[in-house]
């Protein structure tokens, strides 16, 4: 009888463990889509609505409004863009978003974790040149997200760059900052 109770005290940490870990997972989803929404001043449900089908990736989503805001389009339409198979280095260049607007100025710009090699970039670059620098995906994603992050925790954009790539995705490293 011991040896039974014991058994099923096991399984039900079993199963309960992920079930924790999902439900943690879901709330800081959902405080990371609400400090985008607020970053970028459109209901939740918005925001909601374009994670909703999976299609976008979470860290993406800020991208999506980031690019419909600077290209004048629906979020819709970038999703449908992105859906297409279109990279964010052409859909930032299709909507004239250079690296200039999606540079964000850091007090030490040498440690900015993974956008360190970017930020080198932006420095033996001169400045009226920035507009026509190509960036990546993930840098895109990356000073997007350092951008939404920093203004919605309150932190300085420095603080939220040297901690990219310590997590994998951004809705992790928003959570980490909210512990």
């Amino acid at each position: 009888m011991v040896f039974l109770s014991r058994a099923l005290m096991v399984l039900f940490a079993a199963v309960a463990l992920p079930t924790s870990a999902l439900a943690a997972q879901d709330s800081g989803e959902r405080a990371y889509f609400r400090a985008v929404a607020g970053f970028f001043r459109v209901p939740e449900t918005e925001i909601a609505i374009l994670g909703h089908g999976g299609d976008v990736p979470p860290d993406e989503i800020p991208v999506v409004l980031f690019m419909a805001r600077r290209g004048g389009v629906s979020a819709e339409a970038v999703v449908a863009l992105r859906e297409s198979g279109r990279t964010w280095t052409e859909l930032a260049q299709r909507f004239g978003v250079g690296a200039n607007a999606l540079h964000v100025p850091m007090r030490d710009p040498a440690a900015t974790g993974m956008l360190a090699p970017v930020y080198e970039r932006f420095r033996v670059t001169p400045v009226d040149q920035w507009s026509a620098m190509l960036l990546e995906g993930g840098e895109i994603v990356a000073l997007v997200n350092v951008r939404v992050l920093s203004q919605a925790l309150g932190v300085e954009p420095d603080q939220v760059a040297e901690r990219t790539g310590t997590t994998a995705t951004f809705v992790e490293l928003y959570a980490q900052f909210l512990r």
